[in-house]
């Protein structure tokens, strides 16, 4: 962000201030300072991590420790926590109170159980991944049209602030239109009023997942894997810099070169373009009746039970 490097220390006009007068949060200019001192041994924990989780995202803390010890690293449990709390990660596992809102922040419910996705830009889904770089860490945000699979937009930011995924969310619309339904995690990105009220000014009906359901936005999950093992941890970017360019090669690929299985091996922009080829039927396992679109859930407990499975 350009205003953020108007930021200096100085003694005339305090850090707070200047960031009032820029129109910038602290965290970002506090995030990035941090970024500059690195520390070796978190950074190796969190590569370990990080590979553990893309293999296993059900893993919470308990089991982390276990691993790491396995791996020759002594850590307790309340250092995992933190590391995981720092990569915006969380073990896909219902727990007490894990559904509830913050009242300033409504959650929407999961409007794609049932539903078959016949067309392109029928569906939309986002979500954010934590990226390790040899000298810091970033975080990546996607939208991905359901249908064919096609990565629509992107932004990488060295903290969890809302500002980039809204970046992400009004770059795709502008370049592609709009959907019908929008899908995401109820991460505090997601359910923040700057993101839902970009969606509402659409006029777009808004989706999110339940908490600890990793199948609920099962495709954006995959595009994680996906891009971590064809291109991350085999290039081990350095900085966001480097990161940055390697994702712009990267997605081209992924949308305009690289066969898909699910789409009978051709690529998510053939399959975009000709609205032919792709789709989903996301699976009412158990059959349980979905909630209006149109009423936020603020503090309102989901069934376990409710799960949602996909079939291609």
């Amino acid at each position: 962000m350009m205003r953020r490097s108007w930021i200096e220390p100085t003694e005339e006009v305090s850090l707070v201030r200047q960031c009032e007068l820029a129109m910038v949060t602290r965290s970002t200019v506090y995030a990035a300072r941090q970024s500059a001192e690195v520390d070796e041994d978190e950074l190796l924990l969190c590569r370990l991590i990080d590979e553990e989780y893309t293999k296993r995202p059900f893993y919470g803390t308990r089991r982390m420790v276990v691993i790491l010890k396995q791996a020759g690293y002594v850590v307790n449990r309340k250092r995992v926590q933190r590391l995981m709390r720092k990569m915006g990660l969380e073990g896909m596992a219902p727990g007490p109170n894990t559904s509830r809102a913050h009242p300033q922040n409504p959650v929407y419910p999961y409007l794609l159980r049932g539903l078959e996705v016949n067309r392109p830009d029928q569906v939309w889904s986002t979500d954010i991944t934590y990226i390790r770089l040899a000298q810091g860490f970033a975080y990546l945000v996607a939208i991905m049209d359901w249908y064919s699979r096609k990565v629509l937009s992107w932004r990488l930011s060295n903290s969890l602030d809302a500002t980039f995924c809204v970046d992400c969310l009004e770059d795709a619309l502008r370049t592609y239109g709009k959907p019908e339904i929008f899908n995401s995690d109820q991460g505090s990105q997601f359910t923040s009023t700057a993101f839902t009220g970009v969606l509402k000014r659409e006029g777009i009906l808004i989706s999110m997942d339940g908490r600890g359901r990793a199948l609920d936005n099962i495709f954006v999950e995959r595009l994680w894997r996906t891009i971590k093992y064809e291109d991350i941890y085999l290039k081990g970017y350095s900085g966001m810099g480097e990161l940055t360019l390697g994702l712009i090669e990267y997605f081209l690929f992924y949308d305009q070169e690289r066969p898909h299985q699910s789409l009978a091996y051709r690529t998510p922009d053939q399959v975009y373009t000709s609205a032919q080829g792709g789709g989903v039927i996301i699976v009412d396992r158990f059959g349980i009746e979905q909630q209006p679109a149109s009423t936020p859930i603020t503090g309102q407990r989901r069934p376990v039970a409710d799960q949602a499975g996909c079939a291609a």
